[in-house]
């Protein structure tokens, strides 16, 4: 693989201890590793490529780190691995396995069978099956317990453990052991992996001429979904929408340039983001153009713990500039941008944290998350409001789409929001 020798400037997703996603199986790594599985993905650097890295910490990390050698005094591999600890969880050397599931990434692109899955009580639990995926047309689903992985146990390994079991196979065919609910024998499939070609963005109409978008992650094509997403909602009315919920609850993140650019669909002036690093080039300022999509519809923004990095930039836009109501829980607090820098050749990179960013306030949120407007849990939601939503329901005559709601109290809450406007 040929790389381009550029600097590219990215927001990547949270180090999520949530879940992991098992169709981005190659990018694992990227997504779940510590400062100790930095050091250890290291080792086998040639003097060159330490020289390079240590090259570009020095000159491009958000820190300003005292590096030790000189052109006269050389790292030894301990003293590099001791650098290398000091590097927040974000910032990685990539081999080239790893660097090109990263383009695959940002280009909504994964090679695995398509799970995400959950660590819960040291098992392996599925949280979620994608659409489209050889895991869902073979009837894997939510709740499932993963046994074993090839005939190799996956009870009391990591993640990347089990990741790797099914990236390695040297069969196309993984053979899954399964444990499902109250079943007291277990279920065993058959799953091919391939590549899966993911939608970032998801759509639904709601009542009152008001419409439903969830962004899942944001990738190079994300801005283009999201337009056709509004585009086709507005098309079922017959006339513009009277109000937006966009929903990035559990949304890991992605590029910067993603969350800029959808940012600019919903405002008409104003800043979006800034970012502040030690070189030149880490600081810019990003500000809306002129052209709101929804013509200055009402918008309510859901997040929750596991809204990260990039769909944190997007929430805090639109709070910022006072064009949306933030509904929902603190989100995660990933404040900080990752640069993708190629050494040697190309094959390899480096990916770095070289900013740190703000809201159009002037606030990081890194480590603090983006505060909602209105807090919403399982727990708050008032009686009368539910009475609200309930009534409207029940004249519908959707008893279902009432259940499914009536769990769902952050969106029976942007609901009302948008009724009242």
């Amino acid at each position: 693989m040929t790389t381009k020798k550029t600097v590219v400037t990215t927001i990547d997703q949270k180090n999520t201890g949530f879940y992991i996603s098992l169709y981005l199986l190659v990018l694992l790594t990227l997504i779940a590793f510590s400062s100790n599985a930095l050091a250890s993905s290291i080792k086998d650097l040639k003097r060159q490529q330490i020289d390079e890295i240590l090259f570009n910490i020095h000159a491009y990390y958000v820190e300003d780190l005292t590096l030790q050698n000189s052109h006269h005094i050389k790292y030894n591999s301990q003293q590099f691995e001791r650098l290398y600890s000091k590097l927040d969880s974000y910032s990685k050397y990539l081999n080239e396995h790893e660097l090109t599931s990263l383009f695959d990434n940002t280009n909504g692109r994964y090679t695995g069978i398509g799970i995400e899955v959950k660590n819960i009580d040291k098992y392996m639990t599925i949280v979620n099956v994608v659409d489209n995926s050889p895991a869902k047309t073979a009837g894997i689903l939510p709740g499932d317990i993963i046994v074993s992985v090839n005939n190799h146990t996956a009870q009391n390994r990591t993640i990347d453990e089990v990741a790797t079991l099914i990236r390695e196979s040297k069969f196309a065919n993984i053979d899954l052991i399964i444990n499902r609910g109250n079943n007291k024998n277990a279920i065993t499939f058959h799953v091919a992996r391939r590549q899966i070609n993911l939608e970032s963005v998801t759509s639904e109409l709601l009542d009152f001429g008001t419409g439903y978008i969830a962004i899942n992650s944001f990738s190079n094509h994300t801005l283009h979904e999201v337009a056709l997403q509004v585009a086709a909602l507005q098309s079922h009315f017959g006339y513009p929408l009277k109000g937006l919920v966009i929903d990035l609850r559990d949304n890991p993140g992605g590029t910067l340039q993603s969350a800029v650019a959808v940012s600019d669909l919903f405002l008409q002036s104003g800043t979006i983001v800034t970012t502040k690093g030690r070189f030149y080039d880490a600081n810019q300022a990003f500000y809306a153009k002129r052209g709101d999509i929804l013509k200055n519809a009402p918008i309510v923004v859901l997040i929750n713990e596991n809204s990260a990095s990039a769909a944190e930039i997007l929430a805090a836009a639109l709070k910022d500039n006072k064009r949306a109501t933030v509904v929902g829980s603190q989100s995660f607090g990933k404040g900080s941008v990752q640069s993708l820098i190629p050494l040697g050749d190309g094959n390899t990179a480096l990916k770095l944290t070289t900013a740190k960013y703000f809201t159009p306030l002037g606030k990081s949120i890194d480590g603090i998350g983006v505060t909602p407007d209105v807090a919403v849990n399982q727990t708050t939601l008032s009686q009368s409001n539910k009475a609200v939503i309930i009534k409207s329901e029940q004249i519908n005559s959707n008893a279902q789409l009432l259940t499914s709601n009536l769990a769902d109290l952050q969106l029976v809450k942007a609901k009302q929001l948008l009724s009242m406007q």
